[in-house]
């Protein structure tokens, strides 16, 4: 694991087991975060963002199986692979909430409404920084004033129902941060908030990144709100990164036509009134019984017939930094990729021939046991 990063994922997959059968919602993500970085996790919903977040921390679903790596620099522990760790575990809990915190989706739904928010955010101070009540309580007060929260002794004791929508995300993110964490995740955080109240908690966000030098794993799909977070992007489609890079190249030279069609589809300023924005048609499809092929390939305008219907293109690096998985790219590395893959599909398809031949063979030659035995049976 390289000393700068934060945390790598490799060959990340994640399979729900269903009584319809199994879906891949997490096909094979290849990312890492660097120390004091915000990655930008970017895509449709249903694509599989939250359950890679999810797995980073161990907190998905029972019936979600996770597999691959997912390689964390611990301060106690040094490198830890978290898939390894029990998800109930001391280690795992040591990790979570301490080192690596999240801000969930909906701040109306991340509280408990039995409990006051301090005695939510005073849960984190006293079990990992200390089990004195009087400084845990200061503790949480003084992160609580940090992230703009006002009259922080009535608010305190106040239950989430008696907060606003903004408040509430404030409160989440003072409860996510409260314990300095190296890296944050966070979950569409401005999903549920007006445009005016977003622009305080991006600002926010920041100003702490920079305070206490936290890497962020942002999740969105507002590309205008990775505009102005991130410092890397990663598109994600169907369960799989299809392009990356640092965030003013995914901008100004996007390759894959699913991140073009994003980008199209946003307002620009100093556009035309009259200008239709770009509509990617349908929707993406299940994560099930997929067939060998390119996941965008029933949505693509360029895709290519016998190459992109018949293999999976893999994730190269055209530029320095710069990765996408796409046949119908006119980089040479890309060219390269198409000729690999029309060989797997040669390869593939020679082998099932000779299957079907082998089958048909053996088919011809139980059919001629059974006449000669029935033909015996009906001379005797």
């Amino acid at each position: 694991m390289d000393k700068d990063n934060i945390l790598e994922v490799k060959d990340l997959r994640v399979n729900i087991h269903m009584m319809e059968g199994e879906l891949t919602a997490v096909r094979g993500v290849n990312f890492e975060i660097k120390k004091g970085e915000t990655l930008g996790l970017v895509g449709e919903s249903g694509c599989g963002k939250s359950l890679t977040c999810k797995a980073i921390l161990a907190i998905n679903d029972k019936k979600c199986e996770a597999s691959g790596s997912i390689k964390f620099n611990s301060d106690e522990s040094g490198e830890v692979e978290i898939l390894s760790l029990d998800p109930k575990g001391e280690e795992i809990r040591n990790i979570r909430g301490k080192q690596i915190s999240m801000i969930f989706q909906e701040p109306m739904v991340a509280f408990s409404p039995m409990y006051t928010i301090g005695n939510q955010i005073n849960e984190c101070t006293r079990l990992h920084i200390t089990k004195d009540k009087k400084k845990s309580k200061e503790i949480s007060m003084a992160v609580m004033k940090k992230v703009g929260i006002a009259n922080v002794e009535k608010r305190y004791n106040q239950y989430p129902h008696e907060f606003s929508g903004g408040m509430l995300q404030r409160a989440l993110i003072a409860m996510a941060l409260v314990c300095n964490p190296k890296m944050l995740i966070a979950d569409e955080p401005t999903t549920a908030l007006d445009v005016t109240i977003q622009a305080q908690i991006l600002e926010l966000m920041k100003s702490l990144q920079k305070d206490f030098n936290t890497a962020i794993l942002f999740i969105t799909h507002d590309l205008g709100v990775v505009a102005k977070m991130c410092d890397r992007v990663a598109v994600m489609y169907l369960g799989k990164i299809i392009e990356s890079a640092d965030t003013e190249t995914i901008y100004a030279n996007p390759q894959h036509p699913y991140t073009k069609g994003l980008i199209g589809s946003v307002h620009k300023i100093g556009g035309s009134r009259d200008e239709r924005l770009f509509s990617i048609e349908g929707t993406v499809p299940l994560a099930m019984n997929l067939p060998i092929q390119c996941g965008f390939y029933d949505r693509c305008t360029v895709a290519i017939d016998g190459l992109c219907n018949k293999a999976e293109p893999e994730l190269v690096e055209i530029e320095p930094g710069h990765k996408i998985a796409c046949f119908a790219c006119d980089h040479e590395k890309c060219k390269a990729e198409c000729e690999r893959a029309r060989k797997e599909i040669a390869e593939r398809e020679e082998r099932e021939r000779k299957a079907a031949e082998e089958a048909a063979k053996a088919e011809a030659e139980n059919a001629g046991k059974k006449k000669k035995l029935f033909g015996k049976g009906a001379r005797a």
